[in-house]
């Protein structure tokens, strides 16, 4: 049982090595051409334009919740007119990339998975290798850099979605006078707190993608291994986030 134990354990740490070398060389290959900007606007509207529904809905509503409990909370205190800048900085720093970066890993990043293992199976990354083509080149740079730099902007319509759907619960749902709404916004959120929220997008962009193309790349066992993979993907992906959310966090407040 001990045996085990450590086993499992080893096999963890072996695969977080993997997946840092897999993350340098992909690094590696991102700086060497030829460069493929084709290939990187397809992932783009893939990856970005895709996505852009999905995450414009769930901003919208998840503004609309954050409002009502604002509201809620506020309420007891005389201070409802701080509810939008409640709304506004908690949909940029925390929410807004976080609920997008999830969001993403949801839809694209199991699609991601599921086409490189798809890709690895059927041997045809083994047919690209024989070809002398980098299929890390080819199939993961397009997709790692896509992802890295549609999150922020897909971040910037959640929180835009959110804030739209804040301002209507607060001004016709909670009767909040859209002065006040509006003016303890912009005296609450600064350009500190925008740059902190895409900074963390930026980067959720980056590990999402590298864990989706690691395990699609890695997949084996015929179409059971592929799905195995997309799990694990989709379930590391989440976990990534949150543990990379609280130490961006820790740096920013600490």
């Amino acid at each position: 049982m001990h045996v085990v134990g450590v086993g499992r354990i080893r096999a963890v740490f072996e695969d977080f090595g993997a997946q840092v070398l897999f993350a340098g060389e992909t690094l590696a290959w991102a700086l060497r051409p030829p460069f493929r900007p084709e290939l990187l606007l397809q992932q783009a509207a893939a990856i970005g334009v895709g996505s852009t529904f999905i995450v414009a809905v769930t901003g919208l509503f998840a503004g609309m919740v954050l409002a009502l409990q604002g509201n809620y909370a506020m309420r007891q205190f005389g201070a409802e007119g701080y509810v939008g800048g409640f709304v506004a900085i908690s949909l940029v720093r925390e929410l807004g990339p976080v609920f997008t970066a999830l969001m993403v890993t949801g839809r694209s990043g199991s699609a991601i998975t599921t086409e490189l293992g798809t890709m690895r199976v059927t041997e045809q990354i083994d047919a690209m290798e024989s070809m002398a083509v980098s299929p890390i080149q080819y199939l993961v740079v397009p997709r790692v850099l896509a992802s890295t730099l549609m999150m922020p902007l897909l971040a910037v319509v959640f929180s835009a979605m959110g804030f739209l759907g804040g301002y209507v619960i607060a001004t016709y749902v909670s009767s909040i006078p859209p002065g006040p709404f509006l003016d303890h916004t912009r005296t609450m959120v600064d350009v500190h707190d925008m740059s902190h929220g895409l900074t963390k997008a930026l980067i959720f962009g980056s590990v999402v993608s590298l864990i989706a193309t690691y395990r699609g790349f890695t997949a084996s066992g015929g179409a059971r291994g592929v799905g195995e993979g997309t799990t694990r993907a989709v379930v590391w992906s989440s976990v990534a986030i949150l543990m990379v959310d609280y130490l961006l966090t820790f740096i920013a407040i600490g």
